[in-house]
């Protein structure tokens, strides 16, 4: 009997691990990339000389990418490079207030004590709580698939005397009074599209992650990373085809058949896994099957994350007091964040992620010069916004107060410039509602009430990526990965399929 065969569309971190996965069991994988590049969000763009991540620059979890290596004997360092970064993150506030997120417990309680003596003892408490919640919601319920209401059931107890109902900000503010290190214990939340004051408690395990396994970048960007995860699968004996959309995803009765290209090809698959987009999945690629139609009905009354703005600049000279991630936060906190996440009006203030790559890894830039890209939350495409005629102007505001806030003489340094909207995210990567972060993460649609790792009627229907079970973010979605192929294996299993977990590493030995 041959190896059953499977069909991953998107390349996205989600689509790829995934892929790696499958063809690591000794499934026949075929990877469909509907852009000329891998990587989904974390694309790459080269413009002038200068290399821009398109997406995530954040690594917090490597131990997670270095397992997909392990899974056939390979080691991630023989692929891909990874560079510490320290700090994590500086933090700017417009009265003058830096604070420098670091891994070092006697430099955090230095600055802690500096701001307000009380909260170093408070500080220690709460990272207590986020180690628990890490350790229950990350390393214990982040890669299990929530495919029934009994599996939630089972972990409600647990989330619930982890005040699972509070929301992060919440929670920080019951171990910290001062008001800068309660933004600075709170902002993770906005990384994986949720709002800090709405998004569940269980969001602050990230502060715990990034404390036990640290910051990281790849050498040569999160392009590069990529690149090595695309080359891990090719050597397991999986193939990529670029340039490939996907029209439809074909089905007979209760199962998937395959699917149907734009070119008009269609191919043929034991199972469909899909990283793209979950709305655009349902509501375009199923929309001629009910439950398509049914479940693009359900989730277009869900709530869906927040959009972002980004704007991409290369610089002629570097600014060496540049760290690698800078947060300028805007003099709202509260307001703004709300009013983003609840589509309101485009607002005049904003909060800037600085990414300055360069700080890290000089080959990103012609020499002497800098890569930066500017990232600002934004409301998605629920507010009509006319991001043909406001995203220079907005740009042209956020460059300026970077230029007062962080990087002097920016314009008259600017090399190279590109914006990204909301619109292009609608129009790019199929998000609906042009949302960074598919649905939002909040705790009603969190774990058994975010899209399944497995479709309940199309039964080899499979998901990851960020509307996925966990959620968005790197190790988010890679876990994904790891919860669906755990419910693939399972299913094989029933079917008295016979696995072969060695067969990618044994193909790869014979080609060599």
């Amino acid at each position: 009997m041959s190896a059953p065969s499977a069909i991953v569309i998107g390349s996205g971190f989600g689509g790829l691990a995934a892929a790696i996965r499958l063809q690591s069991m000794g499934m026949r994988t075929t990877l469909l990339e509907a852009r000329e590049r891998p990587g989904g969000r974390a694309y790459v763009y080269e413009q002038d000389g200068f290399t821009f991540d398109a997406g995530p620059t954040v690594i917090t979890d490597p131990s997670s990418l270095e397992e997909l290596f392990a899974l056939s004997g390979r080691r991630m360092a023989d692929y891909v490079s990874m560079l510490p970064v320290e700090p994590f993150y500086r933090l700017l506030w417009e009265d003058g207030v830096v604070f420098d997120y670091v891994n070092d417990q006697a430099e955090l309680d230095r600055q802690i004590q500096a701001l307000n003596p009380p909260d170093v003892a408070g500080y220690r408490r709460f990272l207590d709580y986020s180690r628990k919640v890490f350790e229950e919601g990350y390393l214990k319920l982040g890669h299990v698939a929530f495919l029934d209401p009994g599996s939630m059931l089972k972990a409600a107890p647990k989330l619930m005397q982890l005040q699972a109902w509070r929301s992060v900000y919440a929670m920080v503010a019951k171990f910290v009074k001062e008001p800068h290190l309660r933004q600075a214990l709170s902002f993770h939340t906005l990384l994986v599209g949720g709002n800090p004051f709405a998004s569940s408690s269980i969001y602050a395990l990230i502060h715990a992650l990034e404390r036990k396994w640290g910051v990281w970048f790849p050498r040569g960007g999160t392009g590069a990373l990529v690149q090595g995860l695309v080359r891990l699968f090719e050597d397991l004996g999986g193939q990529i085809r670029l340039a490939c959309p996907v029209s439809q995803i074909t089905a007979a009765g209760d199962r998937v058949t395959g699917v149907r290209l734009a070119s008009g090809e269609t191919l043929q698959a034991d199972l469909v896994v899909s990283n793209a987009d979950v709305m655009h999945t349902y509501a375009t690629l199923l929309k001629d099957q009910p439950r398509g139609r049914a479940m693009g009905r359900r989730l277009s009354r869900r709530r869906f994350s927040m959009s972002l703005f980004v704007v991409y600049f290369g610089l002629r000279r570097r600014h060496e007091h540049l760290r690698h991630h800078t947060i300028l936060f805007g003099p709202e906190y509260k307001s703004l964040v709300d009013d983003i996440c609840a589509a309101r009006p485009l607002r005049e203030d904003f909060s800037i992620y600085l990414h300055s790559p360069s700080a890290t890894d000089d080959s990103l830039a012609p020499e002497g010069c800098a890569t930066h890209y500017a990232l600002v939350p934004v409301p998605n495409l629920r507010q009509p916004i006319d991001w043909s005629v406001e995203g220079p102007r907005f740009a042209d505001k956020i460059l300026a107060s970077i230029e007062v806030r962080a990087i002097p003489g920016l314009r008259d340094d600017l090399a190279t410039l590109k914006i990204f909207t909301p619109d292009d995210f609608r129009s790019e990567l199929n998000a609906h509602l042009g949302a960074a972060f598919s649905l939002e993460p909040i705790l009603s649609q969190s774990a058994y009430f975010r899209v399944h790792n497995r479709d309940a009627v199309l039964r080899n229907l499979y998901f990851v990526g960020a509307g996925a079970h966990p959620g968005a973010g790197v190790p988010g979605v890679v876990g994904s990965a790891k919860a669906t192929a755990g419910v693939i294996t399972e299913d094989l299993r029933k079917q008295g399929v016979d696995l072969n977990p060695g067969a990618g590493l044994d193909r790869s030995l014979d080609a060599a």
